[in-house]
């Protein structure tokens, strides 16, 4: 039990009493339809609020009688043969939810899919709505209470509705029109809304003070008894009004059978009611599902005691306490103060209460729940999450809160089922030097449910293909899963003329790894690769880059099969940038391109002897020269183009001038003189610019200084182009130079 918090003192308070006001009617009410003695709901409200609300670890949630027991209590009623024997089942069903609590069965509250969740509040909104507008009006053959579609009246909720606009009483209708108007005037007042008065209160005043003046006008204004709320008169005979169980029933087997009932029906609507109630809270707090068991059972025990109806979390009460403002348990403790109070104390004023504005507050509240903007909301995150929303909405409304809930929960493990059907695998083809690879990654859990999918993606791939189960992230393999894999590993795959390659999967299942295809470039795919195959291949990896989808590569096997002997693809001379590492910006595994980095990328006499070696002795098919944007070493060339400044005197570095020259040949004044008048963005540009007349250059370069790489060119045996590397996009634009930009100038080195 923990202490209360007074922090939210002046919330918590009006919070309480309005929730008080609503709850009032309501125990009476599902007393009445559960066939039950009427203080049976009021005991059960005075325990929900002051014990459950004081033991529960959450902060809006109010406990009381709840509506969707009523038939569950009504048929144990009948069946036990008295209301004393009932209370015994209570008990002992209080004692079941106290041992769920403590065994943390609490857990399935997590497994509860929140469209359902959303569904449970949007369809209690529609039926406040349609419930509430008889008792607006003064149409009250029906408890307030009744919350399900088909009554005790043999009428439904549709049907009484039709009866409603025969059966208007003029007084009590025009206290529920004048509530109505009030509270909405009052929702979209800025000084009154945020008046510390509670609206509902004001309500409850205004619909008294109507209904006297009715009294004195006389004739068929007044506001019969009917119309009002009506609490039993307390005359000081405890006896008469609390119950206790018949303990002479505890061997009768049909009282453990009820407690069974109630205990499974009552924790699982107190569940669903929590984790939306806990969605309506503004501070999202989250409410401990094992320790609202535990409080919900001894509530329950209580209850079974002293002559209480069976008791649960209620979303109605709650979400009337939230949207009232209250922020603490004390809202729900002191509602319940209230309830017990004023029976005691003041049932005569209670009972002068005009049923009306007590509807139209709870109709108000039902608008809120089953809001436009919830059911756009929905719609908007598709059809797996609309359908089970929308029809928990209609089986809720058109039955009952836990047939409702069930049938929704049902149609969204439907989906659930049918979306792990169809997409139980990650599936990505990934273009190597060698060929493509389809690989399909194993989910965490992989159950008999995804077998068929397996099945049909493993019979899926074509004659000729490779296919790579990976099972690097997951934990557990149904074995009618590792049966399928297994035999198609040992007669399938060669069956339809595939390579299965292995990966990931753990030691008991003794599915060692077995990649079957190169994911790096060895002498044999070297030898089969064109210039222009490269240059996909690079270009498809930055695609790979720029989507986070780089593939995923065994780099121990690796490391290990190229420790002896490189072939790599290509030659990437580039930045020495931090951020433009050419084996990540291209996705390339160990040992498929050569790296030759140094500032501005610059084609000095040993980076020209590197080039040539990797393409006239290594084989690589490609020499990319990549530039980069916001480079550093060509925005310093532009800035101290025509200064009167030395590199060594502006950086403090003393070799820089021949990199400083080597740039600046690619500086056009006119255009940087433009550019600095402009400033700002046009600089940046500007230097962008630069960089990538240096890539150019450099190509030109290398073909002019070359013979070696000039000759390999001309022949078809390798491409030279260039490439510019965005920092802000990772977009790497590879281009191609006309083998007419020549330039020999290499006198800066």
């Amino acid at each position: 039990m923990s202490a209360l918090n007074f922090k939210h003192l002046a919330k918590d308070l009006p919070a309480g009493l309005v929730v008080f006001l609503v709850a009032l009617p309501l125990c009476l009410g599902i007393a009445l339809a559960s066939n039950a003695p009427l203080f049976s709901g009021i005991v059960s409200g005075i325990i929900g609020g002051i014990l459950v609300g004081l033991i529960s670890g959450s902060q809006t949630s109010v406990s009381g009688p709840a509506a969707g027991l009523t038939a569950v209590v009504a048929a144990q009623i009948a069946n036990l043969g008295s209301f004393e024997a009932f209370l015994l089942a209570v008990l002992f069903a209080g004692v079941l939810q106290i041992a769920m609590g403590i065994a943390k069965a609490g857990f399935i509250a997590s497994f509860f899919p929140s469209s359902v969740i959303k569904g449970l509040l949007a369809a209690i909104g529609i039926i406040l709505i349609l419930k509430q507008i008889p008792h607006v009006v003064g149409h009250d053959p029906d408890p307030v209470g009744e919350m399900s579609f088909q009554q005790v009246d043999h009428e439904n909720t549709f049907s009484e509705l039709v009866k409603t606009f025969s059966d208007i009483h003029p007084g009590a209708a025009l206290v529920g029109a004048l509530s109505l108007l009030l509270l909405v005037v009052w929702d979209r007042v800025i000084w009154l809304k945020k008046s510390p008065v509670p609206a509902p209160l004001v309500v409850v005043l205004l619909g008294v003070a109507v209904a006297q003046f009715f009294r004195g006008l006389g004739g068929h204004w007044v506001i019969e008894s009917a119309h009002l709320v009506q609490v039993p008169l307390f005359k000081g005979d405890w006896g008469g009004l609390l119950v206790t169980p018949d303990f002479g029933q505890i061997l009768n087997p049909a009282v453990y059978v009820a407690a069974v009932t109630i205990a499974i029906v009552a924790s699982l609507e107190t569940l669903l009611n929590i984790e939306a109630v806990d969605k309506l809270d503004p501070e999202r707090r989250t409410t401990p599902a094992n320790r609202e068991l535990i409080a919900q059972g001894v509530g329950n025990v209580s209850a079974g005691l002293i002559g209480g109806l069976p008791m649960t979390s209620v979303v109605i009460r709650s979400s009337v306490n939230v949207q009232s403002g209250g922020k603490t348990k004390l809202a729900a403790v002191t509602h319940g103060v209230l309830l017990l109070g004023s029976v005691l104390l003041i049932p005569g004023l209670l009972n002068q209460i005009p049923l009306p504005a007590l509807a139209a507050i709870l109709l108000t509240t039902g608008l809120k729940l089953a809001s436009p903007k919830l059911f756009k909301q929905m719609w908007d995150e598709g059809p797996t999450q609309f359908y089970p929303f929308a029809i928990a909405v209609i089986a809720i409304v058109l039955t009952d809160l836990l047939i409702g809930i069930l049938i929704g929960l049902g149609v969204a493990i439907l989906f659930i089922l049918h979306s792990n059907f169809r997409r139980p695998l990650h599936r990505v083809v990934e273009h190597h030097a060698s060929g493509d690879v389809l690989r399909i990654e194993l989910a965490n859990q992989v159950s008999f449910l995804n077998r068929a999918a397996i099945e049909r993606a493993l019979n899926s791939v074509p004659k000729g293909g490779h296919v790579l189960l990976d099972a690097t992230h997951t934990d557990y393999i149904d074995p009618d899963v590792l049966d399928v894999i297994e035999d198609f590993r040992l007669s399938g795959a060669k069956a339809h003329g595939v390579e299965l390659s292995l990966k990931g999967f753990r030691k008991e299942y003794n599915i060692a790894d077995d990649i079957q295809y190169q994911d790096f470039t060895t002498r044999e795919v070297q030898s089969l690769l064109t210039p222009d195959r490269v240059i996909n291949l690079l270009r498809e990896g930055n695609l790979r880059f720029q989507r986070g989808e780089r593939i995923s590569r065994d780099i121990r096997r690796q490391v290990d099969l190229t420790s002896l002997s490189q072939h790599p693809m290509a030659v990437v001379l580039s930045c020495i940038d931090s951020r433009s590492p050419a084996e990540m910006v291209f996705d390339v595994g160990l040992g498929d391109i050569f790296s030759v980095r140094i500032a501005g990328n610059v084609a000095k006499e040993k980076v020209l002897g590197s080039l040539e070696y990797a393409c006239n002795v290594a084989g690589a098919r490609l020499v990319l020269v990549l530039g980069h944007t916001s480079c550093g070493a060509v925005t310093a060339a532009v800035d101290l183009f025509g200064s009167s400044q030395t590199p060594e005197e502006a950086t403090g570095c003393d070799h820089l001038d021949a990199l400083m020259n080597y740039l600046q040949q690619s500086v056009h004044p006119a255009e940087r003189e433009r550019s600095f008048a402009k400033g700002g963005e046009d600089r940046k540009a500007y230097v962008d610019d630069v960089a990538r007349a240096n890539v150019v250059r450099t190509v030109g370069l290398i073909r002019a200084q070359s013979k070696a790489l000039g000759r390999l060119e001309r022949e078809g045996r390798i491409k030279i182009i260039g490439g510019m590397y965005s920092l802000s996009s990772g977009v790497a634009e590879l281009f191609e130079v006309p083998d007419t930009v020549k330039d020999g100038s290499t006198s800066a080195w």
